[in-house]
């Protein structure tokens, strides 16, 4: 597929998206992960700057709405250490098992995160990646690689690791600058012989291998491998209040966004975990794997979306809070049907109420 438009206008923390309910920011978060601090400021900074209702993302990033100072929250976000690189930010697009070297896997993929987002950042070339282009790091499980990133790392044993496309491999993504024209994914490439040959790599599997999509995120409690606790938290249609946030940051352990827009709080003692897994429940996150919550969701629809025929999230929770039987469902308030997931039922508001989405 060729783009009608060559610009890409994909939100960072620097580049605000102009929507219907005022600017919008997207602050990138290597592998989902963020520190307890970082998410206290975060906290802080998106009432005073914009909405506090912040939103988690599909590739594990966190969203401000409603800015009325965009200068203002680029500082804060800097001083909180969530802005490494002002001319790769929005590339910076890293999703990685949110549970690996915690819980299951083949091995500890942090560092190839880390390494990875570094290598990033040391090559001017990649800071023209498009803001849509994302890279995987699955630690063996496959609920990365199913996603189908543009260019990811899949470990196929604790040492050894196989390279994907649509992939953790810069060589790739360099190749695909010089051949996108003006598509943002490699899956709107024709066929990815011309990129692995540009990136110096051989097929060593057959084109179409891919693992089933993962649309559950981990939720309750999780025991981990070193007999701590990880505590997974449903965020309902991925919209997490500021003041839910400090609550999930006083508790002071490492935090992970999941690409099911949800949160991993990590690291805790069973005594910490039962204490916060009582705090946060009544203030609406969900530690239950039968919620209906974990089977809908929802585009941001009106007011914020100025496309959107109808308030599709408002839709959404009638439909999670009814308890009716139903599969996956995601509303969407117009054709773009945007943040739709890999599976399930894709409902379209039209003039005359939701409609199916047809392949």
């Amino acid at each position: 597929m060729i783009r009608s438009r060559d610009d890409d206008a994909c939100p960072g923390a620097l580049q605000v998206h102009q929507a219907a309910d005022g600017d919008l920011a997207r602050i990138r978060l290597a592998g989902g992960m963020i520190t307890a601090a970082q998410l206290e400021a975060l906290a802080h900074a998106a009432p005073e700057f914009g909405s506090p209702a912040m939103e988690l993302t599909s590739r594990g990033n966190i969203q401000v709405r409603g800015i009325h100072d965009a200068a203002g929250l680029a500082t804060a976000v800097e001083a909180a250490g969530l802005l490494p690189s002002a001319t790769h930010e929005r590339v910076r697009n890293i999703v990685a098992s949110p549970l690996s070297g915690r819980s299951g896997g083949l091995g500890d993929v942090r560092t190839v995160v880390r390494d990875l987002d570094a290598g990033l950042q040391n090559r001017p070339d990649l800071a023209e990646l498009p803001g849509r282009f994302w890279f995987g790091v699955d630690d063996g499980r496959g609920d990365i690689s199913g996603l189908a990133p543009d260019a990811s790392t899949h470990l196929t044993t604790a040492d050894t690791a196989a390279v994907l496309v649509a992939g953790r491999d810069l060589n790739l993504a360099g190749a695909f600058l010089t051949i996108r024209g003006n598509r943002w994914r490699t899956s709107e490439l024709d066929n990815a012989d011309e990129l692995l040959a540009g990136a110096g790599l051989n097929p060593s599997e057959p084109a179409g291998a891919t693992w089933s999509p993962v649309d559950v995120p981990p939720v309750g409690w999780i025991p981990q491998d070193d007999g701590r606790i990880t505590l997974g938290a449903a965020v309902p249609l991925g919209v997490l209040q500021a003041r839910t946030a400090e609550f999930v940051a006083a508790i002071t352990a490492p935090v992970v966004v999941t690409p099911w827009r949800s949160l991993l709080i990590c690291d805790l003692e069973e005594g910490i975990a039962d204490t916060s897994l009582r705090v946060l429940a009544p203030m609406g996150l969900i530690f239950d794997e039968h919620s209906p919550w974990l089977s809908i969701s929802s585009c941001t629809g009106s007011p914020g979306c100025a496309k959107s025929l109808t308030d599709a999230r408002g839709d959404a929770a009638a439909a999670a809070e009814s308890r009716e039987p139903g599969g996956r469902r995601h509303f969407v308030g117009c054709e773009r049907a945007c943040g739709s997931p890999a599976v399930g039922e894709v409902l379209v508001a039209t003039n005359s109420g939701y409609e199916p989405r047809h392949p």
